[in-house]
């Protein structure tokens, strides 16, 4: 169990950190599921990464909005759908065939991953005091890392409703913002870094280093969920898993990068365990 009354930096220092991509998925067991975000723990996940949508009626679920004719086989946005009928669907499996698993409410969700790991918040920016009261409402405001695009309007609320939870500007090949977060009343802990080549500003040993000074994290994704969109210059989990994790996961870590989001967690746990025997 991590300190969450300690910081995440300090917390990673010596390791690096796993977060479980929408959980743990595969088989029948479907993303952004109680499910996945069981088997992500079993697999030694120390963050987990999940999604939010709010239904028609104002009810928050743990689910990727845009991605219901994938995971649901529905056309209709749960955005458009009352509560009731939220909780009637199913996930699809990998062989798109329906599977016990429905979707569930936010709130059930952190009340069960309270105390278990970090919880890595995305779709932040789509209802930023509505969410942070669902955080606070379930006591893991100090496990909670909420992340959004560093534009005015949201930081602005993140200002007023949720200065004190750990936040991450997500940034693409440079990082102007960072460093005068901390100065503007808002918790940032580092920053979640996109880049497509080894050359990018925030790929850059000097640039980690300078983070680390001052006390800050740089978060990395390896997950792929479209080969056209290149997050961490070719160093991701499909050649970690179906290649050599030297050319993935080591570069990563070799690198300096503090939390590196996956969809193996367990592969990747099973990796850096290795590499320390």
């Amino acid at each position: 169990m991590f300190d969450y009354n300690d910081t995440i930096y300090n917390n990673s220092r010596g390791k690096t950190l796993i977060c479980a991509h929408r959980g743990a998925s595969g088989g029948n067991i479907p993303c952004n599921s109680m499910a996945a975000f069981s088997a992500a723990l079993l697999q030694g996940a120390d963050m987990i990464e999940l999604d939010i949508t709010k239904s028609a009626d104002g009810k928050y679920f743990v689910f990727h909005p845009g991605k219901e004719p994938a995971h649901l086989k529905k056309r209709t946005l749960i955005s458009v759908m009352k509560s009731s009928k939220v909780k009637k669907l199913r996930f699809v499996n990998q062989d798109n065939d329906e599977t016990q698993f429905s979707v569930s409410e936010l709130c059930d969700v952190l009340d069960f991953l309270r105390g278990k790991c970090y919880i890595n918040v995305d779709k932040y920016q789509s209802d930023i005091p509505g969410i942070t009261k669902e955080l606070r409402r379930a006591g893991v405001e100090k496990q909670a890392v909420v992340k959004t695009d560093p534009k005015e309007k949201y930081l602005s609320a993140i200002r007023e409703c949720a200065p004190d939870i750990m936040f991450l500007p997500i940034v693409r090949d440079t990082d102007e913002i960072t460093a005068g977060l901390r100065k503007n009343g808002i918790n940032c802990i580092g920053a979640e870094v996109l880049f497509e080549k080894e050359s990018a500003a925030v790929a850059s040993p000097e640039y980690i280093e300078k983070m680390h000074k001052n006390g800050m994290i740089v978060f990395v994704n390896a997950e792929v969920y479209s080969y056209k969109a290149v997050l961490s210059a070719g160093h991701n989990d499909d050649v970690s898993v179906s290649d050599d994790p030297e050319k993935g996961w080591g570069w990563l870590i070799d690198r300096g990068f503090d939390v590196i989001q996956t969809d193996w967690c367990g592969q990747l746990r099973a990796f850096t365990d290795s590499r320390k025997r």
